[in-house]
C-alpha cells in the first residue's frame, strides 16, 4: 500500500495540523490545540482509526495541568465577578463605584487568565515530525511568535484583557463630561470587545484548520472556543448599548448593557468550567 505523504493544513500562512507517515504503517497527526493543551499526538492505522495517542513526558504533562487549572479557574472567577458586577449595576443601589469595584476584581482575574493562556502556548511541549513524543521546553515567561496561530490568538486575548483594564480603571473617575466618558470608558470597552472577538475567530481557525468557523460538536475544545466567542459577542452588544448619547447624556440602553455583560460573563465562566476538563 502506498504510504501517505507529509501534509500540512491550516488557515492562511498558519499551520494547525500536520500529517506524516508512521514508520510501522498508518499516519501520525499533530494538531495545534490538542498538542499544546494535552500534549498528545494521534496515531492512526491505515483504515483511519486512532490506535494510540503518545503523550509528552511527565514533567510536560504536569506543567500543562497546572497552567490549565490556573487559566480555567481565573476565567471562571473573572466571569462570575463580571456577572455579579452587572447584577449590582442592574439591581443594586445604583452606586457606580460599587459595581466598578466588582468589575475591576473580575478584570484582574481575566488578565491572569489571558496571560496564563499565553504561557500555555509558550511552554507547551514542542514536536518535530519523526522525532518521537513532544519534548518539554525550557520555561519561558514571554516570547514573540507571531507566525503561530495559537500564540497570536492568545496574545490578542491577553491584550484585550489589558485594554479592558483601562476601561475598568477609568470607570472610577468622577465628574466626567459625556465626551470624556465615551473616550475614556466606552472606547476602551469597545476596543477590548473587538480584540476578544478577533481572538475567538483565530481560535476557531486553529481548531477548524481553516479561516471559516466549523461545527465540531464532539470536540471539547470547540465548545470552549464557541462558548467564549458567544460571550464576546454579548460583550460587544453590551458595549454598543453603553454608549452615552451627547444629546440626552444617557446610555443607549442601560438594560441591554447590563444584561449583555451579565450573560456574556456567564459564558466565560462556563468556558472556564469546560476548559478545566481540557487537560492531559
Amino acid at each position: 500500500m502506498e504510504q501517505p505523504e507529509h501534509r500540512a493544513e491550516g488557515a492562511g500562512p498558519f499551520t494547525t495540523r500536520l500529517t506524516w507517515p508512521h514508520p510501522e504503517g498508518g499516519t501520525v497527526v499533530w494538531e495545534s490545540r490538542p498538542a499544546r493543551k494535552r500534549g498528545v499526538l494521534s496515531v492512526r492505522d491505515p483504515g483511519g482509526a486512532v490506535t494510540t495517542s503518545p503523550t509528552a513526558d511527565a514533567k510536560a504533562l504536569e506543567r500543562l495541568r497546572r497552567l490549565n487549572s490556573v487559566a480555567s479557574g481565573a476565567f471562571f472567577l473573572g466571569g462570575m465577578l463580571f456577572a455579579l458586577g452587572a447584577g449590582v449595576a442592574q439591581f443594586g443601589s445604583g452606586d457606580p463605584v460599587e459595581s466598578a469595584s466588582v468589575y475591576f476584581a473580575g478584570g484582574l482575574f481575566f488578565t491572569i487568565g489571558g496571560y496564563t493562556a499565553l504561557l500555555q502556548v509558550l511552554n507547551a511541549p514542542r514536536h518535530a515530525p519523526q522525532s518521537g513524543p513532544p519534548a518539554t521546553t525550557v520555561w519561558r515567561w514571554w516570547g514573540y511568535e507571531p507566525m503561530r496561530l495559537d500564540w497570536l490568538s492568545t496574545f490578542v486575548l491577553f491584550t484585550g484583557t489589558l485594554v479592558f483594564g483601562v476601561n475598568l480603571l477609568d470607570s472610577f473617575l468622577q465628574g466626567l463630561t459625556v465626551q470624556q466618558t465615551n473616550r475614556l470608558i466606552w472606547a476602551p470597552d469597545v476596543v477590548g470587545c473587538v480584540l476578544f472577538l478577533v481572538s475567538g475567530h483565530l481560535a476557531f481557525a486553529e481548531i477548524c484548520h481553516r479561516s471559516r468557523p466549523c461545527l465540531r460538536s464532539r470536540s471539547l475544545g470547540w465548545w470552549v472556543v464557541a462558548v467564549n466567542q458567544f460571550g464576546s459577542v454579548l460583550f460587544m452588544v453590551s458595549a454598543v448599548a453603553a454608549f452615552t448619547r451627547p444629546t440626552t447624556q444617557s446610555l443607549v440602553n442601560a438594560d441591554i448593557a447590563n444584561w449583555g455583560t451579565l450573560c456574556g460573563a456567564l459564558c466565560f465562566a462556563l468556558g472556564g468550567v469546560l476548559q478545566a476538563f481540557e487537560r492531559p
